[in-house]
């Protein structure tokens, strides 16, 4: 296998693996903000009538804006694979640091993704607007070791590096 064609590969493996996780995070995030929150919320108390004392009180759970923001990053990662796919000369450091990038976003997002359903069941349930279930700890958590993965892929250096600079002709004066 050339050394182009083993590039390659590693790249779209790190594609492929940087965009299962990011789709994980997101599901996860979805069932934490639409799921889990809400039963540790109101313990004992089944999802169908959470969601139906946050009707009887006005409020929703705002699924579809949940799902909406949370798809943002599975959309920028299968976006970010093609573009790969389309430019060979990326690495797989690169490929790796692009999705790392991506998976810290997901903090953010999630953060963003589960004000509304947050606040809403602090309405209906006179509680705070914060997360009950814990499941949250383990999206930021993700997020603070991809964006650590992320930093320390772009500071170390490169095993080849020095070897491709060697290895550049030579200009004429």
């Amino acid at each position: 296998m050339t050394a182009s064609r083993s590039s390659s590969v590693r790249v779209s493996l790190v594609a492929v693996l940087g965009t299962v996780l990011v789709f994980l995070y997101a599901t996860l995030a979805a069932v934490q903000i639409l799921v889990l929150n809400p039963l540790a919320v109101a313990p004992g108390t089944s999802l169908e009538q959470i969601h139906a004392d946050l009707a009887q009180a006005g409020e929703s759970l705002g699924t579809p804006f949940v799902l909406a923001f949370l798809s943002l990053g599975p959309a920028l990662a299968v976006l970010l694979m093609f573009l790969l796919a389309r430019q060979p000369r990326v690495g797989a450091r690169a490929t790796g640091i692009g999705y790392a990038v991506l998976l810290a976003f997901g903090a953010p997002a999630s953060f963003i993704a589960s004000f509304g359903p947050g606040m809403a069941l602090a309405d209906t349930y006179l509680t705070s607007g914060a997360d009950h279930s814990g499941w949250s700890s383990v999206l930021y958590g993700v997020s603070a070791l991809a964006l650590a993965v992320a930093v320390v892929l772009s500071i170390i250096p490169q095993r080849d590096a020095g070897r491709q600079e060697l290895n550049q002709p030579k200009l004429a004066d």
